[in-house]
């Protein structure tokens, strides 16, 4: 199969089959793109996960625009955010044409708690998988806390949690680097 249309139909698939948004996606991306695929690995999905959480934009088309770009440049990049958006643009359209009709119907705000329920669950899991590749050490776990510290106690915008953890994480590795050159 042609390797763009392939690329198309596999992240419509993933931005049709996935609901819950970016976080409860990462399962089914971990699964396509590095399992069967090759077309990241793990670490690499990870990375683009992060990138894509702060960068402007939604995580699910950001990390798929990355992994894109990465397997056939631009072109690829173009494919696999046209992909991952298709269905979206669909569904939403057809579900704006008809939920003014049938919002306030018992069953449809029933089956809505139902779906945000869910979605719940879906997001926990992305984060176990997540904390499972991030929280790998005693200065990641110390950069989870306060950032963690940071949002909860302080409100900061997010744009400055990641760049203040950015910064503590290089600062991490450069001291750690002194450390071990200075016991060598």
């Amino acid at each position: 199969m042609n390797i763009y249309l392939d690329m198309f139909l596999t992240f419509a698939r993933i931005g049709g089959l996935t609901f819950g948004g970016g976080y409860a996606m990462l399962p089914m991306l971990q699964r396509e793109v590095v399992e069967k695929r090759g077309w990241a690995t793990e670490d690499e999905l990870t990375d683009y996960y992060a990138i894509g959480q702060c960068t402007p934009g939604i995580i699910a088309v950001n990390t798929a625009t990355f992994i894109g770009n990465k397997n056939k440049g631009i072109l690829g990049g173009i494919v696999a955010t046209l992909g991952v958006v298709f269905p979206s643009v669909v569904i939403i359209t057809l579900i704006a044409a008809f939920l003014q009709n049938f919002a306030d119907l018992a069953i449809v705000k029933n089956a809505f708690a139902g779906v945000r329920v869910c979605v719940c669950v879906l997001v926990l899991n992305a984060i176990r998988k997540l904390w499972k590749k991030s929280v790998i050490d005693q200065g990641a776990l110390g950069i989870y806390l306060v950032a963690l510290a940071a949002m909860v106690l302080f409100d900061l915008s997010p744009v400055i949690i990641v760049l203040c953890a950015g910064a503590l994480g290089v600062i991490i590795q450069v001291i750690a680097r002194r450390k071990d050159g200075a016991k060598k």
